[in-house]
């Protein structure tokens, strides 16, 4: 967010990939507003100052929000009414990025739900709850989560690098169709712990909120939000047919050899 930074860290550089970003299912807009938007922007604009050639943005699958059409495209749709900060600045900061398309290449890569060693959304904080046994899952776990190892996603950006893709926003997720009882039963099995617990979302919806409101009036964070439930029950899987066909990227690493070397 701070331009004279920005512009350290373009000088001299072919090509910059931006990556950092507020990662939470919730939390203040200013904050996401700040970093996911005014951070882009800033990277942005001292590439283009720079004479970066390239650059490529990291955005996110959330700017689909959380009822999107099974399969959907790059192409959307796209929320108009959603109020969930990340969802919403997400969105916002593709369009940050893209304002300096044309002086540059520009690449929006749309990673699904990035696991790996240090992952902390999708491996540690699970593991974290599941240790504590508070992790629970809403609805039998039916809703689908649309993972991507780390190591695949890197290859994607050099992908998109190396075959000059600009101008458009990429999916990258492994295209399958894992529920989250699968997906967490399998974290849970690599980690060898017992499987999370499932319940159904009116049940939890309530809970969450009032461990959200107590933590957030001890100024701490809460073991999951409200809007966490939301998440763990999107409809649908990704496209990634975009991927395949302009970078010939295709998944590697198998989600349980992926788990079991991320725990």
């Amino acid at each position: 967010t701070d331009p004279a930074a920005a512009a350290w860290l373009a000088q001299g550089a072919d090509v910059v990939v931006h990556t950092a970003a507020v990662v939470k299912e919730a939390g203040p807009m200013a904050l996401f507003e700040r970093v996911n938007v005014g951070g882009t922007r800033a990277i942005a604009e001292a590439a283009q100052a720079a004479g970066v050639e390239r650059l490529v943005h990291l955005s996110s699958v959330m700017v689909y929000g959380f009822d999107f059409p099974d399969g959907v495209t790059e192409d959307g749709p796209f929320p108009t009414r959603e109020t969930n900060p990340y969802v919403v600045t997400k969105l916002r900061s593709e369009g940050a990025a893209m304002a300096s398309h044309g002086a540059m290449g520009v690449t929006i890569i749309r990673p699904g739900d990035v696991y790996g060693r240090g992952s902390v959304p999708w491996v540690d904080r699970p593991l974290g709850l599941m240790r504590r046994g508070l992790i629970i899952l809403p609805d039998g776990g039916r809703g689908v989560l649309n993972h991507v190892h780390v190591d695949d996603l890197a290859r994607a950006i050099l992908d998109a690098v190396a075959r000059d893709v600009v101008g458009v926003p990429i999916n990258v997720c492994d295209g399958v169709r894992t529920t989250c009882a699968a997906y967490f039963g399998a974290l849970a099995e690599a980690a060898g712990l017992p499987r999370p617990r499932t319940a159904p979302r009116a049940a939890l919806r309530p809970l969450f909120a009032t461990l959200e409101a107590a933590a957030d009036a001890l100024g701490r964070e809460p073991p999951a939000r409200v809007d966490a439930l939301r998440y763990l029950l999107r409809p649908g899987v990704y496209s990634n047919a975009r991927a395949r066909e302009q970078l010939d990227w295709r998944p590697t690493v198998a989600l349980a050899d992926g788990l079991r070397a991320s725990v």
